[in-house]
């Protein structure tokens, strides 16, 4: 399985052979190193650990990362592997035309009303609505007295898990692991991103 961590550099455009232009996002993809093999015997499944962008002296670190080399890990799951500690993986593992599905956190929108979270169109902009317009209107019922779960309501809006399938790439430089793929992508500037083949 191909498998990289990378972290999103911004959104540029390219033109194609016909003169059109494709919007794409510009990937710093790698290089990462494999940092350990999991295996069923000793941990009871298979994978891969990936390191991603070693610590320097330079870097400023938090006390919790200090004595690691890498500051991410990421694990996938791969069976039969002939991978061994130490090997490198950088963007040369992916080919210009491939398609990818990218996984990312979004970015982060704070403490939102109803109608920028779920999309409610709010009250009338008529008699009587003064201080409402946006508000969320009746959230409880007769019975049971009480707001049951899962209401839409305000409250943290974005910063969730977001994985856009079928992703391809445009474009790839091997001797700066830079990748450009199609569309936008997750996060915002240096958002950590997984990339599975």
């Amino acid at each position: 399985m191909k498998f990289i961590l990378g972290k999103k550099i911004e959104m540029s455009q390219v033109y194609s052979d016909e003169g059109k232009v494709i919007p794409v996002t510009l990937i710093e993809a790698g290089p990462c190193q494999i940092t350990q093999i999991k295996t069923e015997e000793k941990d009871k499944y298979q994978a891969v650990q990936v390191g991603y962008e070693k610590i320097t002296k330079e870097n400023k670190i938090k006390k919790t990362m200090q004595g690691k080399e890498f500051k991410h890990l990421k694990e996938y799951k791969e069976e039969n592997t002939e991978a061994k500690v130490g090997d490198e993986i950088n963007v040369s593992i992916f080919e210009e035309g491939d398609t990818v599905k990218i996984s990312g956190m979004s970015k982060g929108k704070g403490f939102q009303g109803g109608v920028k979270r779920h999309g409610f169109h709010g009250r009338n902009a008529s008699h009587g609505v003064k201080h409402e317009q946006r508000t969320l209107g009746s959230v409880g019922s007769a019975y049971p007295q009480r707001v049951i779960k899962g209401r839409k309501m305000p409250g943290r809006m974005g910063y969730d898990r977001v994985t856009v399938k079928s992703i391809k790439i445009v474009k790839i430089d091997k001797d700066n692991n830079v990748m450009a793929v199609k569309g936008p992508i997750p996060g915002k500037r240096g958002t950590l991103l997984e990339i599975k083949g």
